[in-house]
């Protein structure tokens, strides 16, 4: 009996799992026994599906009701299961949103994220990331002049602050501006993040002009300055003088590669604009089917990137979305985002005339992120090479790990591990280690902590060796290091030093190559050398970020023992009781005194120290 003959032709979600019961793919259909029916054809064009079919053990499936509920439920278990030959795209725990704090009377834009869209007017958004919500806030200040500073900062303001002195802000703090003219410049602000630039800059004009009329030049400037700013920022989006709302989305894919270029237009305009690289399997390629391959693969890219990006958020599907080319099945595709967004959703595929431009204006940032990215690749290859013949190596560098050490004379000890593959650095695995029973400033005892704590999970095999562990010290670093790894057992790995030149200048670094046992100083132009600073760069940044927030924390925590009359029980009641210090200054006496061992008089004085005056 055939893996799929049980099956039945209602939509649905299949799962094909492994001889160990793991999952390798997740797809939908609107015939389930139609569709799985069709990766065993003997001859199938695809070498990805024949891949997948020869390791496929059993078959599991969910029946939905619509095509809508498969698509969700599909998003949804590629994202928990991260199947083998599904494409994957990393998703936010989280979505970035503009808020604007309209219960103040001097309203601020501030950043803010939430799993899902909040209720209200006062947000906009999601935005595709945290970069796109602080270049558009970095925006609206030098435009519109909004203040950025928090509550507490504002109201204990007597004079403005440097924002006001580079015109960035008309410090409404020390009334140098009206509150109706204040809130003005909110409501153009809020304009502008609804794409309405064209109707904004209509209104500054008219403004401008019965300045101009009163003979109020100094005012009538300043109308002119945000004109210029705003146009200078739609010559930037590239696209001006169109009519219309739209997301625009074009990609490239092929076995192991795929770039999505997305582009949103409100109102005539480009308002964002974002590029992304999803994980897509590498499979080899048989030489007579390599276009069905590439357009089923661009079909999957295509199919993972809607619902990475739309299913989760429904607020951000639109009432159009073009394509350059158009998906299998489009129209079913529509009516499902239709359904979630719950108004229509119309798709178009490579429209002409005015629509045509924002086409072209996709694809030429899709073939500039595209190039962007193969020069970077070649110029880690091209640095990894060179770090590979510098060393004597002939086996290809796949992991390096570089430590380093930070503190403040002795304090809030902290050790980094950062990790690059072949690609460059790896985020998710950077490791902080807080240094703990040494002797204060004592830095080769932190560095000898830190390869210990780490090395033991390598030779646990809970964690895999690097290739290459840099140092970022001198000869007492490294010797630490060769001791450590020499008594754990863990061999086959080089170890690189780098030491500070003359001067402590870059580019004159010495490095310590511990398998040689010689030091050598490269050319400051030395790829092998650049991607030695780029690690060690990384290293000391991540190190350096975590040491200045254990420090913050520490001080502020001890700052607690400076209150006449909290001692370390009640300092620890409190910080029980509040989670931290900065929960700590935001509470009044009445949740203040509700601390076991804190009285009415102290819960005053607590507070008094955190808001004097």
């Amino acid at each position: 009996m055939s893996l799929y003959a049980h099956l039945t032709d209602e939509p649905g979600i299949y799962r094909m799992l492994d001889q160990d019961g793991t999952v390798l793919y997740v797809g939908k259909a609107s015939h389930l026994k139609k569709r799985v029916s069709s990766y065993f054809n003997r001859h199938h064009p695809s070498a990805k599906t024949r891949s997948l079919v020869k390791q496929i053990a059993t078959i599991e499936v969910t029946i939905t009701r619509t095509e809508a509920e498969a698509l969700l439920l599909e998003s949804s278990l590629i994202k928990s299961l991260h199947p083998k030959y599904n494409v994957l795209l990393r998703d936010d725990k989280t979505y970035p949103y503009i808020h604007v704090t309209s219960s103040h009377p001097y309203p601020r834009m501030e950043l803010y994220r939430s799993k899902k869209k909040p209720s209200g007017r006062d947000f906009f958004g999601p935005y595709t990331s945290i970069n796109a919500v602080k270049e558009t806030l970095n925006t609206i200040q030098k435009v519109f002049k909004i203040r950025n500073c928090r509550d507490s900062y504002f109201s204990a303001r007597t004079r403005p602050c440097l924002q006001y002195e580079i015109k960035r802000c008309t410090a409404p703090c020390t009334d140098y501006i009206s509150k109706s003219a204040y809130n003005d410049s909110v409501q153009q602000a809020i304009q502008f993040l609804q794409g309405k630039s064209q109707q904004i800059i209509a209104d500054i004009e008219m403004r401008m002009e019965q300045a101009v009329a009163r003979l109020a030049f100094e005012e009538a400037a300043v109308y002119r300055d945000q004109i210029k700013s705003l146009r200078v920022v739609q010559e930037r989006q590239g696209v001006v003088q169109l009519q219309g709302d739209a997301d625009v989305i074009v990609l490239e894919a092929r076995p192991g590669f795929a770039c999505i270029q997305w582009v949103s237009v409100r109102d005539g305009q480009v308002i964002a604009s974002q590029h992304f690289f999803p994980e897509v399997p590498s499979i080899v390629l048989d030489e007579e089917d390599g276009d069905a391959e590439h357009a089923c693969i661009r079909q999957q890219v295509l199919e993972a990137f809607i619902a990475y990006f739309y299913l989760d958020m429904p607020a951000r599907i639109p009432a159009l979305i073009l394509f350059d080319k158009a998906p299998r099945d489009y129209q079913t595709l529509a009516e499902c985002l239709s359904e979630l967004r719950g108004k229509k959703c119309r798709v178009q595929i490579n429209p002409r005339a005015g629509k045509g431009r924002w086409i072209d204006f996709a694809l030429n940032n899709l073939h500039l992120a595209i190039e962007a990215q193969q020069a970077s690749k070649a110029v880690i290859r091209a640095r990894y090479q060179a770090l590979m013949d510098l060393l004597g190596i002939t086996t290809t560098i796949t992991r390096m790990e570089c430590f380093d050490i930070s503190h403040t004379l002795g304090e809030a000890t902290i050790a980094s591990c950062v990790v690059f593959d072949e690609n460059g650095p790896c985020n998710a695995q950077y490791r902080r280690f807080n240094i703990r029973d040494i002797q204060a400033g004592d830095d080769y005892a932190a560095m000898q902590q830190a390869l210990q704590r780490h090395f033991k999970r390598v030779q646990a095999g809970e964690q895999r060796p690097p290739d290459i562990l840099v140092i970022d010290g001198g000869k007492g670093q490294v010797n630490i290091a060769k001791k450590v790894l020499h008594e754990l057992q863990v061999d086959g790995i080089e170890i690189v030093g780098v030491a500070k030149g003359p001067e402590r200048k870059a580019g004159l670094e010495q490095l310590i190559l511990a398998t040689q046992e010689r030091e050598i100083t490269l050319p400051s132009d030395s790829p092998a050398l650049h991607l030695l600073q780029h690690i060690r760069d990384e290293a000391h940044r991540f190190a350096i970020t975590a040491h200045r927030k254990k420090r913050q924390k520490t001080r502020f925590e001890s700052s607690l023992d400076l209150i006449e009359g909290v001692g370390p029980k009640r300092r620890q009641a409190l910080l029980r009781r509040f989670g931290g210090i900065q929960a700590l200054t935001k509470a009044s006496v009445e949740e203040i005194v509700k601390v076991s061992g804190i009285s009415q008089a102290l819960a005053e004085r607590i507070y008094l120290y955190f808001h004097p005056g």
